[in-house]
């Protein structure tokens, strides 16, 4: 066995490197099926990010029906989802230059349907209605700049576009609108502010009159306090849906009554962050293949829907996403620690799985990937939090006696989100190298029930401050990593994370902020509507509580910053605006510390453009190296470092 080569933690050399992981790495998303076909997104960071529909058929043949420069994105939220659909080989889809809905009949050019309105009128989340030649979706209204974006569910003539139908308004937010098998019946779900979608929501059902319009609206489940998720018809006309009442988003259906499914301490249903989710497919009206979360794991399984006996179905894949399912099969997307995503097709008479398209075409050797570990630390209030450890790992390289890797503690976003133990090339990027990573499902994360979701409220900035601070004394406790080179990093509200955990506690050496916030108050003025009133459960009411968020705004207190950060900041971001990040630096750049500023010209909330996430990887690497002292393996473009260079 050839001998380990002897080097610091953070310079072994790896051959996971950025090159390799934009080169061979795309998104997957929205699943659609229709008849044999299977339908699902690609976001390509080759392509300038680009999201392309893409078709598989029965015999095999995978193509793209997305032509270029056509790009399948719905600016709806802002964060989009839900942008396509698909009926007897027919795509409609949201496109994101003109967001403008397009029609493509098969082995053609896309034909706008939608009016143009300069990007003013944004449509998501779409059912096809065949009987009376429409769509039904959501649109989003941003024509009167002086006022909020109005939402309403609206149907649009599939022939010539122009008659769109206002069929329900009033509320704040809409979305997954879905048509009983008789076309006699539409149901949807609802929500007004304060409320994000997993605090409360309303399952309606309205019959449809001669004319297309609704009739008198029920609302069958939901509330303030209640969360619905994807609501669905089966083919006798039963709705299905999930519901957190009992505080685990479960499985229900409604007769006329309510009537629960398959109750226990289990989340079958997601926050939904995005149009278009779903953790389960009806496959017959005998039965249901879901998804369900139990600990931060999913676990795939069949419901009988007569019985309801639940029956786990073994897959290598500990996490799914997108389930669709229809007669003898269903279609997800599955990974897990040791496998990168895919969209994969499983055959419920054999139970064999067809891999139809995996998100990376790397190959790397085992011996230089991390094993994730579920690890559960003590936090405040002598309460428990959960993390993914992934220590370092390299088959070439061991550390010189007595080191200890440096870590980097990861803030997921949203931050009522969560993160996974899915193969993850950019945190094999950091373990290859010899760092550690703690990826922190922090109090206010999913994946544990509505109790655990709800530490947060009231308490964004300490919560979650808290429990990724606890982590990483634990390890360092534990002597697995060095206390004296413990790094956060985290994006968007995970940025945030990392900027108050910097600011209000004396525990990391440095930090990445990824499109991070600083201003709550700033961002509270000027976010978009959907989160517009976010904070009123995660902080408190704006501006009858403006203390609390000046308490809990970093931008207030860098004269408590006592380490080196560096920014990452997408120049058109509309969710976390560019100020917030040059805010900071600019008064780290006053007070004398290590900061650097990297920003990206056309990138939004999240970068998709591979050459920006090559340099964003790269350059985060070389920043550490230089605040922790260590020598590169590889020839990495520098960035300058105010007040280090």
């Amino acid at each position: 066995m050839t001998p380990k080569h002897i080097a610091p933690y953070g310079s072994w050399t790896s051959p996971i490197t950025a090159n390799l992981i934009v080169a061979g790495t795309i998104g997957l998303g929205q699943i659609a099926l229709d008849g044999d076909d299977v339908y699902w997104i690609e976001g390509r960071p080759a392509e300038g990010g680009r999201n392309v529909i893409v078709r598989r058929t029965p015999d095999g043949q995978t193509t793209d029906v997305t032509p270029s420069p056509f790009n399948a994105r719905t600016r709806v939220h802002e964060y989009g989802s839900g942008a396509f659909a698909v009926k007897d080989g027919t795509i409609y889809f949201s496109n994101f230059a003109d967001q403008r809905l397009y029609k493509q009949i098969p082995d053609s050019e896309p034909q706008p349907l939608s009016k143009e309105s300069g990007g003013n009128l944004r449509y998501a989340d779409y059912a096809i209605d065949s009987q009376r030649g429409r769509i039904i979706c959501v649109c989003e209204d941003h024509t009167d700049s002086s006022r909020e974006p109005v939402n309403t569910l609206v149907s649009i003539n599939l022939e010539n576009g122009e008659d769109l139908q206002v069929l329900i308004s009033g509320c704040d937010f809409y979305a997954s609108p879905h048509l009983s098998p008789d076309n006699s019946q539409l149901a949807w779900i609802s929500w007004n502010h304060p409320n994000m979608p997993w605090d409360g929501t309303q399952l309606w059902v309205a019959p449809i009159n001669a004319d297309g319009s609704l009739g008198e609206a029920k609302c069958v489940a939901g509330g303030i306090d209640e969360s619905i998720f994807q609501p669905e018809w089966s083919p006798d006309g039963v709705l299905y849906f999930v519901s957190d009442c009992t505080g685990w988003w479960n499985l229900y259906r409604w007769q006329g009554e309510i009537e629960p499914l398959c109750e226990m301490n289990a989340e079958f249903g997601l926050p939904q962050w995005v149009f278009g989710m779903s953790t389960y497919g009806i496959e017959s009206v005998n039965r249901i293949i879901c998804t369900y979360n139990q600990q931060g794991i999913w676990q795939l399984a069949s419901l009988d829907l007569q019985t309801k006996q639940l029956e786990a179905i073994a897959t290598p894949y500990t996490d799914s996403s997108s389930l669709r399912a229809t007669k003898g099969r269903a279609v997800f997307i599955g990974g897990s620690a040791t496998e990168p995503t895919a969209v994969v097709q499983l055959d419920l008479t054999n139970k064999q799985i067809n891999v139809l398209k995996q998100s990376s075409q790397l190959e790397i050797d085992q011996g230089y990937l991390s094993t994730p570990q579920a690890i559960a630390f003590p936090t405040e209030n002598n309460l428990t939090a959960y993390a993914f450890f992934y220590p370092p790992h390299n088959q070439d390289y061991t550390a010189p006696t007595g080191e200890k890797p440096p870590l980097i503690v990861r803030s997921h976003g949203g931050p009522t989100a969560a993160t996974s133990s899915t193969f993850n090339s950019r945190i094999q990027y950091w373990t290859s190298r010899g760092f550690a990573v703690l990826d922190v499902n922090y109090g206010g994360s999913t994946g544990y029930g509505r109790e655990y979701r709800e530490r947060l409220k009231g308490q964004w900035g300490i919560v979650d401050v808290d429990d990724c601070v606890n982590g990483a004394k634990y390890l360092a406790e534990q002597g697995l990593v060095d206390k004296e080179r413990l790094a956060i990093a985290g994006s968007s509200a995970g940025g945030y994370t990392t900027l108050a955990a910097l600011t209000f506690r004396d525990v990391f050496k440095a930090g990445a902020s990824y499109y991070g916030i600083s201003d709550l108050e700033v961002l509270a003025k000027e976010t978009h509507k959907f989160e517009a009133r976010y904070f009123d459960k995660l902080i408190g009411p704006y501006p009858e509580r403006k203390d609390l968020y000046e308490e809990r705004s970093p931008i207030h207190f860098t004269n408590r910053l006592s380490c080196p950060v560096i920014f990452f900041q997408g120049l058109e971001d509309k969710v976390v605006p560019p100020n917030q990040a040059e805010m900071m630096v600019e008064a780290l750049k006053a007070k004398g510390l290590p900061v650097a500023y990297v920003a990206y010209e056309g990138e939004q909330h999240g970068f998709r453009r591979a050459e920006n996430i090559k340099r964003t990887l790269e350059t985060e690497l070389y920043f550490y190296s230089r605040v922790f002292g260590f020598e590169l393996a590889e020839a990495i473009k520098p960035v300058p470092i105010h007040n280090l260079d």
